[in-house]
């Protein structure tokens, strides 16, 4: 058994990952300290309609709550409130353990995915780490089993992927709607994809060469097509 976690051996089941839209969907936290706002950053950047449950907050809460990015319900957890709001995503991050008991217990009830800060076994799911450019995401978890594990290798993936990526990305989703337009159909455009892209690439986009890794891009595109059409012949 040496060597083995615990979870390992009990059999706990395996985290699925999963990227949610959240524009225009309900979410509410419960609590107003820190870890409250931390949650709620991470939320209104993702668009979502975020409602905070507690009687004081931080300045910074109560900021956002002034300017209307946020709706503040100055009160404590009281049942019902959940039903009325029908959110998508509960967090529990409150100083009362009994109001973090009645929103988890009635958030499980309407079906409400659950984090709860300070009951991790009644958690349905946890927030990655995150290296974000624009569109393009990478998420770092360990499942909570060692969150500074967790954000040494964010800090790492965020030395690796800078900026560029997010700048190249909105270049090839120009040449991916240049590539829809040709003749083939999607396997055909798919194939153009495998021929054009490679590894090379991604060293290009890592230091900057943006205009030479879409020159690849649009060679490996050209040349790829133009073997396809002399195989036919």
């Amino acid at each position: 058994m040496r060597g083995i976690h615990k979870k390992q051996v009990e059999g706990d089941s395996v985290l699925y990952p999963l990227n949610l839209e959240l524009a225009g969907k309900s979410c509410v936290v419960v609590g107003g300290g820190q870890v409250a706002y931390r949650k709620v950053r991470g939320l209104l950047a993702a668009e979502a309609q975020v409602t905070v449950i507690a009687p004081m907050v931080t300045d910074d809460l109560r900021a956002l709550a002034e300017t209307g990015r946020l709706k503040w319900s100055e009160q404590a957890f009281k049942a019902g409130m959940l039903k009325e709001l029908r959110p998508l995503l509960v967090f529990v991050a409150a100083d009362n353990p009994a109001a973090n008991a009645a929103a988890i217990a009635e958030a499980k009830e309407i079906g409400a995915l659950v984090n709860a800060a300070t009951d991790p076994e009644l958690t349905d799911f946890s927030v990655p780490s995150k290296v974000q450019r624009g569109d393009f995401l990478l998420t770092v978890s360990t499942g909570g089993g060692s969150p500074a594990f967790s954000r040494l290798l964010r800090e790492r993936l965020e030395r690796e992927y800078p900026d560029s990526f997010g700048q190249f990305l909105e270049r090839l989703m120009v040449l991916r709607d240049e590539i829809k337009a040709m003749p083939g159909g999607s396997r055909e455009h798919e194939r153009l994809w495998r021929k054009s892209l490679n590894q090379g690439i991604i060293d290009l986009v890592r230091v900057g060469h943006l205009d030479q890794a879409e020159e690849e891009v649009r060679n490996g595109i050209t040349n790829a097509g133009i073997k396809s059409q002399d195989s036919t012949c």
